[in-house]
């Protein structure tokens, strides 16, 4: 049966495809593009159709499905070049029309802007959203499941507290630039990380904002080219990324990082990721004599992630160097999460006993209380050692703790199977 469907899609795709490329080229402008655009719609179909049948009108489902991605895609990239084509508009009709440099410049400026200190970290990532994602307020909102109007207060108080501090319109120099380089890049991963593993809700991941998160760390990294963190950053975003479609069950329910079915990691983001990372070190290495030339927190947490990407079989892990690299980062930016994980890396490397040792050493950090990780993480520990009702315990209080839904579903499941 599924091999006369594929049979029928090799069929339609062979008399619709021209038809669907020529429409979206004019859609889209791009040759190139409209292809692999027609290319998705009938990844989709191969992936639909096989369970749910060959619609009525074959041609009509892959030109709706191919021009919504193309609408979504357009509409994504219209967010980054309508900051730019409003920077250029407003310096040409000030007189001489604009170098790209100059646009560049003034979009440089607006990320420290949005990011500076002065405002407070939800009020920063709602303005970056607004300003240099192009997001609506309804969209942010949405996103970060608050009422429309939080958000629009948020956004509207962050530029109040700018004009009131009187914020220069600049990139800092010097000492400072560090500094305030980390808050933009604290700003941008945390954005990515509410799309990647959802604090609240019903869904495990947003999509969407690990999408503009991406989109505004390689955004940075082509305006700052020569800062290592800003790599790392882009780096580890695009491993992360790239385990997203295996990280989520038919149902919608988490899929633990061990349990996945890696071969629907995407290979072309990890490709990115590397070769990113690989910039990132190189540069690192370069201002080795620099006071700040070490490798930093991002580059560090790339290089692990990128551990799990280059092993193709969870066995092959090298969780040996993983441990070591959470030891490095631990030197530099010591904190009870970073603690945390470094306890999961020591139990797979040297048994679960270790990794035990380690986390008993943090379980009264004021940082972690109600922070539903740490439970989880002792509870699997645990189960390892075979102390099924103290780990039923733990991953019953993790449950408890977690707002999101799909979190707390799998949390139970945990609990029960002990």
């Amino acid at each position: 049966m599924a091999s006369d469907t594929h049979r029928a899609i090799e069929a339609v795709w062979r008399i619709e495809a021209p038809r669907l490329i020529a429409s979206l080229a004019g859609l889209v402008r791009d040759v190139g593009l409209a292809e692999e655009l027609a290319q998705d719609a009938l990844v989709a179909a191969l992936e639909q159709w096989p369970g749910s049948g060959v619609p009525r009108n074959p041609g009509a489902w892959l030109m709706t499905v191919s021009k919504r991605r193309a609408v979504d895609l357009i509409r994504r990239n219209e967010r980054m070049s309508r900051n730019l084509a409003e920077l250029g508009h407003r310096l040409e009709t000030a007189g001489e029309p604009p170098e790209p440099d100059e646009i560049e410049d003034d979009l440089l400026r607006l990320v420290f802007t949005a990011c500076h200190p002065a405002l407070s970290m939800e009020a920063r990532v709602a303005l970056t959203l607004r300003v240099l994602g192009g997001l609506s307020t309804d969209e942010i909102a949405r996103a970060f499941l608050v009422p429309e109007p939080t958000a629009a207060q948020r956004i509207v108080r962050a530029k109040r507290t700018l004009a009131d501090r009187k914020v220069p319109f600049e990139v800092p120099q010097g000492a400072e630039l560090a500094g305030r380089l980390s808050s933009v890049l604290e700003v941008i991963y945390l954005i990515f990380n509410e799309g990647y593993s959802a604090t609240a809700g019903d869904d495990w991941m947003r999509p969407g904002l690990c999408e503009d998160a991406l989109r505004l760390g390689r955004v940075l990294a082509g305006l700052m080219p020569a800062e290592p963190e800003v790599h790392g950053l882009v780096a580890l975003m695009e491993i992360q990324a790239s385990r997203a479609a295996a990280r989520v069950g038919p149902s919608g329910e988490p899929v633990l990082l061990l349990e996945q079915d890696r071969t629907r990691w995407d290979r072309l983001l990890i490709g990115r990721g590397l070769a990113a990372l690989a910039l990132a070190e190189r540069l690192a290495e370069e201002r080795a004599e620099e006071p700040a030339g070490a490798a930093g927190p991002y580059t560090l947490q790339a290089a692990i992630a990128a551990c799990h990407a280059r092993a193709f079989d969870p066995g092959d892990t090298d969780w040996v160097r993983i441990a070591s690299l959470y030891e490095s980062l631990a030197r530099l930016a010591r904190s009870p999460v970073v603690e945390l994980n470094r306890a999961v890396a020591l139990s797979m490397a040297y048994g679960p006993a270790v990794g035990l040792e380690l986390l008993d050493q943090i379980v009264d950090e004021p940082s972690l209380k109600g922070y539903h990780l740490l439970p989880s993480v002792r509870g699997d520990l645990l189960f390892r050692l075979g102390r099924r009702g103290e780990a039923r315990a733990e991953f019953e209080r993790a449950a408890s703790m977690t707002r999101n839904s799909r979190e707390r579903a799998l949390l139970h499941e945990r609990a029960a199977a002990c």
